[in-house]
């Protein structure tokens, strides 16, 4: 009688170990491409990720990059301070979009160009996205609002 209750457990926990370990793979597949890691130029520059992987890109908006191109085509370029990345993006940019100011793309480094399919920009004066804002402080360029 022990035995089989012994014998039952270890089924039981057996089953639970393969629930979870399936369960835990199909989460790790599901997401394999919601998840896009933050870099600043700096990274990018330093080790620069394959042409496959989507990620963001955060800095600056330098001053007199932004070029329209035909269409909707807009290049510019991005900084941190420490490194300056060319960026193509195809679309309308947001309306706050303007030199000088911050914002955050997602999207894949091909041949040297950030290639952005997605824009963000801040949303009022004082606002600057959390990750671009530390990047900027690691390199030493943020600069506080003042009001």
């Amino acid at each position: 009688m022990k035995t089989l209750k012994k014998q039952r457990r270890i089924q039981i926990l057996a089953v639970a170990a393969v629930a979870l370990a399936l369960s835990t793979g199909l989460i790790g597949y599901a997401m394999r491409d919601g998840i896009n890691f933050f870099r600043a130029p700096a990274q990018v520059m330093a080790d620069p990720p394959p042409p496959t992987e989507t990620f963001r890109l955060g800095g600056l908006v330098e001053e007199g990059s932004i070029v329209r191109g035909q269409g909707e085509t807009v290049t510019f370029r991005v900084t941190d301070g420490g490194a300056s990345i060319p960026v193509a993006f195809t679309g309308v940019l947001p309306d706050l979009f303007s030199e000088g100011q911050g914002m955050i793309g997602t999207g894949k480094l091909i041949e040297g160009t950030f290639v952005a399919h997605e824009i963000l920009a801040k949303h009022d004066e004082t606002y600057m996205p959390k990750e671009v804002m530390d990047a900027l402080k690691d390199q030493g360029v943020f600069k506080p609002a003042t009001n």
